[in-house]
């Protein structure tokens, strides 16, 4: 199991930034890939974006491309997820999540992101 602890959400107008973090600790050793997620009232989780651990590779959904940059220390096992340009929508609280095998199954407990209009 991998224990994850989100940091860095808060308010912000529209059109700022925001950078969120996440710090793993436990079995890192087996990280493949990590990922952030959000969810907004009334609505269903959804995927943000993913780093693949060791190539780094990255994917994104398509609401965030161009403005959302996930990137990884592998040094001191974190992740980072850089948001500019931040819209209304985007308000959300947003989950690090890690995936061992196939599935993302270890969540951390979430951070707030609100973007006023």
């Amino acid at each position: 199991q991998v224990q994850l602890v989100e940091s860095g959400g808060g308010l912000v107008q529209a059109g700022g930034s925001l950078r969120l973090s996440c710090a793993a600790s436990g079995r890192t050793f087996s990280l493949y890939e990590m990922g952030w997620f959000r969810q907004a009232p009334g609505k269903e989780r959804e995927f943000v974006a993913a780093v693949l651990w060791t190539s780094g590779t990255r994917r994104y959904a398509d609401s965030v491309k161009g403005r959302f940059t996930i990137s990884r220390d592998t040094g001191k096992n974190t992740v980072h997820l850089q948001m500019n340009s931040l819209k209304p929508e985007d308000t959300a609280v947003y989950f690090c999540a890690a995936k061992i095998v196939a599935t993302f199954v270890d969540w951390g407990q979430g951070t707030q992101v609100t973007v006023s209009s």
